[in-house]
Order: C-alpha cells, then structure tokens, then sequence
C-alpha cells in the first residue's frame, strides 16, 4: 500500500516513507519568508514582535481582524459562571442537560476554562483519576530510541511562532516531548506519528503536560481511533467516507473530483489527522475543537464538507481549476473568509450530517474496502461519538469528577422585580436586535434575576471577588 506525505498544504503519495517514523511530512517547506531556524526558535528579533491574545508572537496562522469575534467582557463573565456551575455537577449536566452542554460548546467555551472543560468533555480527567501516577510512571522511562530521535527532530517544527514553543529547549517543547514519548510507551504497539505533535501541541497550550497526554489518548483511542497506526487505514476509509456524503452535500464539487481523478487523501489527511489546527484561523480552531470535543468526529467531517463546498460547489469557481493540479492549489489555499470563526461555525451546525450518516457510509465503505483490498490489518476499536458516547461507554465516579481545586460559585439568592421593570427588559430585548446570543437567548436567569445596581455573581477565593472583570484575560488564552 502507497504511503503517504504531506507536503506543504496537501498530501503526496511517496513509497516507502509516509507520516510514521519520518521527520519531514508534516513541516512546512522552507520558505525564506519564515527565517532561518535561529529566528524561528528564540532569536531577539521574536522577543521585540508583539505577542496576540492566543500567545502567537506576530500574530495567529491566518489570522486577521475580522478573522475572530469579539466577546464583550460582560458576557464572558457570565459564560464562565455557568460554565462552573455544570463543572461541579459534571456528571448531572451530561446525563440530564447534555443539549445545553452541546449549545454552550457551540457557542464557545470561554479561554480560561477551555483547558478545563476539554478535559472534562474528552473523559481525560477520569481516565487520570482512575490511572494516578501512570504518567509520571511513564515519564521516568528513558523511551524506545527509535521513537526518541524521530520526536525530538520534530519538536521545533511545531508551531514555532507560539510562545511556548519559540525556544529550542524551552518549557513548551520539553512537555511536548514528555507527553509524545509517554505515548509511545503507553502504546508501544503504535508508537508515534507526526501528525499527533499538533495535537498534542494544541491540548498544551491550554493545559499542564500530564492532562494533555490523557487528552491526546482519549482523542487517540476515543474519537480518531487508527488514525495514527501504521498503514494510515483509518484515515484512508475516512477519506472514502468524506467522498461519499460530499455527493449528498455538493454534486458540484463531488463531480470535479471524480472527474480529475483526485483521492480524498491528497487533500484531507492533514485537516483530520491535525483536527484542522494547521489550516484554520486560529480562533476558528479553538471553536472547532470545542465542538469536536462535545460532539465528536462528525464535526472535522462538517468543516471539511464546508470548505470543499465553498470552494469548488459552483461552476464559476471551477473555471479556474481545469485539472488535478489548479484543484490541489485552489484546496491548498482557502479563502478567508469561508474560514472565519462566524461563518465557519454557522456553516457546520447547520449541515445536516449526522452521526448516523457517518456509521450507515462507514459500514458501506467499509464492505468496499474488503471487497477491492481485503481485511483490514489495523483492527481499531469502534470511535465515540462525542463526550455523552465516552461517558455512557464508561460511567465515572463521583470522586473521579471532582474538581481539584474545587471553584465554588456563589450565586445571589433571587431577587423579585417589579412589573415594570420585567416590561422595560421585555421592550429592550426586542429592540436590541444584536444582543449576543448568550444574553439574547439562553441561560438569562441569573442576570434577570439582578435588579440594576446589584453587583455580578461573585466567585470565591479567587483574585476576582469584588470585581467586574472575567475570569479570562481579554489579551491572552490561558487555563487555570
């Protein structure tokens, strides 16, 4: 079987060398406009570039002003608050308001609990509790050299202009490389793939090393399971499964590829295997992987729907592309503005492409692979659907759930409001036609509840109390 490579933004067949035990496939070319490896990992000329609110020293991967929406400070606080209170009854939301759980996770988690809650959402913070210390176990082990050398070619490789892993040595990429060998030997039988260092990137920069290596198994085993083995199978089905709904979504485009002869590994092998984190602004990312996390594989299959969609779904954008090659470059470079974070998220929650639409093409797809190839050599566990799937699969503790430390939230006792005043806010919602939807729609309770002057809920013990400021830094994406 062919193996593959990604080359710069797309994916090229090569024998005998393909994402396993090589250093090459998933970096991006050398360009001159990057610099040299001096500039790219810690030189002075990034110590004096602007840091954004996401940690990227000069700004974010394609990332403009209009690329991300702004979230008034006020209700992000009120974001968090309710986000606390379905943490400390985790178990409770997800059995009995899982609807919310999704709508919320839509919506987007706010930055300083993103960290928190895709731990919460993945099952990594049971599969943690329930297996103390086997990181810490795994840690102290000196690690297949194998594995060992082909990591540490690759660790400077990710995203080398993000603050954590800037420095060659530094804490970013020494945690990368802790929680990419501890892999490898918590499943010696997979070893390492190249495309599981941006994941693992990603889950760093929003939580501490032993959470982000419990995170990436659950992502391995859970949600992509065989997208990492050796042969890539997983993601070459995934791929025919892609084609397959693309004709329900897009004739247009599904005509173009057939008719070119252009395999669905050329072009989606890096947005799934990388959960899009190497190819969409980066605050479209977080918002993707919130969704991914809470409803599972169905949405990397949405996004990649959307875009091809977008980009090849009309005659007039076909003019340009004749044949395979203009087709691989117009998918190699997205227009923006079908990646921005509104359009994107609007885009995929309205695409009526279900769980079961995946399962119903996979069993046919599946039959088509052993027909023209035979049995499959990686046999993968059957993938969870989402983070309501992980926990009905495996019921946690109440212990196995507890928050460490526990954040307590104090919410004021109701207040009764006057008739008139429950008009005015009535008449002042109709009119605010632009609320956000957080305030506009769902979840108001707790501000309807404050008659005019009353102070915010407050939380306790935290640097907070007393005052109007969120729990999230409005300059940077951190985790508590």
């Amino acid at each position: 079987m062919a193996k593959t490579q990604l080359q710069g933004g797309g994916v090229q067949p090569e024998d005998g060398r393909g994402f396993r035990g090589t250093t090459e496939s998933l970096a991006e070319p050398e360009s001159p406009s990057l610099g040299s490896q001096t500039e790219l990992n810690g030189s002075a000329n990034n110590a004096e570039r602007p840091t954004d609110k996401y940690g990227f020293i000069g700004g974010a991967q394609q990332f403009s002003e209009d690329s991300a929406e702004e979230i008034p400070p006020e209700v992000l606080r009120q974001r968090e608050v309710k986000w606390l209170e379905m943490l400390n009854s985790w178990d409770k939301w997800m059995s009995k308001k899982h609807k919310k759980v999704k709508l919320r996770c839509q919506k987007g988690i706010p930055p300083s609990l993103r960290g928190r809650v895709w731990l919460y959402l993945c099952g990594g913070k049971v599969k943690k509790e329930q297996n103390k210390d086997r990181f810490q176990d795994l840690d102290r082990q000196p690690g297949d050299p194998k594995w060992v050398d082909v990591i540490e070619k690759d660790l400077h490789r990710q995203f080398p202009f993000h603050e954590m892993f800037v420095a060659r040595g530094g804490h970013g990429q020494q945690d990368l490389f802790r929680v990419l060998k501890a892999y490898t030997l918590y499943r010696p039988e997979e070893g390492y793939c190249q495309a599981q260092a941006p994941i693992a990137a990603v889950l760093l920069m929003h939580m501490p090393a032993e959470e982000a290596f419990w995170s990436l198994v659950q992502i391995c085993e859970k949600y992509l399971p065989g997208y990492y083995s050796a042969g890539l199978e997983a993601i070459q089905l995934d791929g025919q499964i892609l084609f397959a709904l693309l004709k329900r979504v897009s004739s247009v485009a599904h005509r173009h590829l057939k008719k070119h002869k252009i395999d669905p590994i050329l072009y989606m092998t890096e947005w799934f295997m990388c959960v899009f984190s190497r190819t969409l602004p980066w605050a479209s990312v977080l918002r993707v992987w919130d969704t991914f996390f809470c409803e599972g594989v169905k949405i990397i299959f949405r996004v990649g729907l959307v875009l091809l969609k977008c980009m090849l779904g009309s005659q007039e954008k076909l003019k340009a592309c004749q044949g395979q090659y203009e087709t691989m470059e117009l998918l190699r470079a997205i227009e923006p503005r079908y990646m921005k974070e509104g359009f994107l998220i609007r885009e995929i929650m309205e695409l009526p492409i279900s769980e079961r639409d995946i399962e119903k093409e996979h069993l046919t797809q599946l039959r088509l692979w052993k027909e023209s190839r035979g049995e499959l050599h990686c046999k993968s566990p059957p993938r969870m659907h989402g983070a309501r799937a992980i926990m009905v699969a495996e019921p946690p503790s109440k212990q196995d759930l507890r928050q460490k430390p526990t954040i307590a939230v104090d919410v004021l006792p109701n207040s009764k409001n006057t008739e008139e005043e429950r008009d005015k806010k009535k008449k002042k919602g109709k009119e605010n036609t632009t609320s956000p939807p957080e305030t506009a729609n769902q979840h108001s309770s707790l501000q309807d509840n404050l008659l005019p002057g009353q102070p915010q809920p407050l939380l306790k013990d935290t640097p907070l109390q007393g005052s109007n400021q969120s729990l999230s830094s409005a300059e940077h994406d951190t985790y508590l």
